[in-house]
């Protein structure tokens, strides 16, 4: 198996690192198998769409989520480092309200993933970053919705000594009680 698989403190949420192949000329890696991820996960997902972004230190993006259309997220990075948070936005949940934090770089390979119900965002810790992920539906600009990034009571510990940037719907994003939410 060329995948491992370690479960965070949200169980749903789980880092997946794959078996990483190096030597004096480089490296290689499976960065997407989908019988092993299928295997290790226990998951059977289908992805539907690959997102690149990338970005200079202190850009924070997130926390983003769709109701309708919701998707779940395998991200990594292949440039840099972020750190990367999921928020439960599951009402049903037992960990409704709660987030993981994980660093994701280039250097770790470290995957993260985000089923559907999280928020998601990160921020860039590196000089830049280059994030890429698999979404298991489409994005729609019309049900995206934002939550705030630093709202108290979700009290996210962003490892981070500045003031973020942030795009303007990131900053308006809505805090905890007054976000729409899943069932």
């Amino acid at each position: 198996m060329a995948l491992t698989v370690t479960p965070t403190q949200i169980p749903d949420v789980l880092i997946l690192e794959p078996h990483v192949f190096g030597d004096a000329r480089g490296f290689f890696l499976e960065s997407f198998n989908a019988r092993d991820f299928a295997q290790s996960t226990g998951l059977d997902v289908h992805f539907v769409q690959d997102n690149h972004s990338k970005s200079a230190r202190g850009v924070l993006r997130g926390l983003h989520y769709q109701i309708e259309h919701a998707q779940g997220k395998l991200v990594r990075v292949v440039q840099g480092e972020v750190f990367d948070v999921a928020v439960d936005l599951r009402r049903s949940s037992s960990t409704f309200g709660q987030w993981e934090g994980v660093r994701l770089s280039a250097e770790n390979h470290r995957q993260l993933w985000v089923p559907p119900g999280f928020a998601h965002g990160f921020v860039v810790l590196s000089k830049s970053a280059e994030f890429v992920y698999k979404t298991t539906d489409y994005w729609y600009p019309a049900h995206e919705c934002s939550l705030l990034w630093n709202d108290p009571a979700l009290g996210i510990d962003w490892p981070i000594d500045f003031e973020p940037q942030l795009a303007a719907k990131d900053a308006a994003g809505l805090p905890l009680a007054q976000a729409v939410c899943f069932a």
